[in-house]
């Protein structure tokens, strides 16, 4: 945890807490909080779309970080900078867009199938790479993952960080954005 606190420290210094995300920083969008995407997602006009993986592709979760060709992250179209206070910043914000758990368990089971992730559902959280307290997409597959437990506390403790940044205006809500695509995917 210290390192990548550090790490953050360094990318904060670096971003002048201000900045965009670096090329090559592949964040979709999506609108309906809350509801599965049944079309391609929407790309922001400031961002380069991962492609998706094919299905004959093996996806991996490695090191608890997910496989950023078949989970670029997906954004909530309602959370931007200019709405983070009606928004990610009201405490239980959260919560009224969390999906369903019988939709992310389900959803978790065929992911663990398709990554070919062997261990016990038990030891598997179905985690949001970009997290919906910084305005990630609550249902698109695109923006989940099979994430080991044992690394979950790890990634909430930045997720945590990060919110108090953006939140307290010492980070952009993008750049925030940015920070968990990079950091926790592989």
């Amino acid at each position: 945890m210290i390192r990548r606190i550090s790490g953050l420290t360094a990318l904060l210094a670096l971003a002048g807490c201000g900045a965009t995300p670096a090329a090559g920083v592949s964040l979709t969008a999506t609108s309906a909080p809350g509801q599965v995407s049944t079309a391609a997602p929407t790309v922001l006009a400031s961002t380069v779309l991962a492609p998706t993986v094919l299905a004959s592709t093996s996806c991996r979760v490695v090191g608890g970080r997910a496989d950023a060709r078949c989970t670029p992250g997906v954004l909530n179209l309602d959370v931007t900078q200019e709405t983070i206070h009606s928004t990610i910043c009201v405490p239980g914000w959260a919560e009224t867009v969390q999906p369903p758990v019988s939709y992310t368990t389900a959803l978790k089971l065929q992911q663990m199938r398709e990554f070919g992730e062997t261990g016990s559902p038990l030891n598997y959280k179905e985690d949001h790479l970009v997290s919906l307290s910084l305005g990630g997409a609550p249902s698109d597959a695109n923006n989940l993952f099979p994430q080991p437990a044992a690394k979950a506390t790890e990634k909430e403790e930045l997720e945590d960080h990060l919110h108090q940044a953006v939140c307290s205006g010492q980070m952009t809500l993008t750049a925030a954005q940015a920070t968990m695509q990079h950091d926790w995917t592989h």
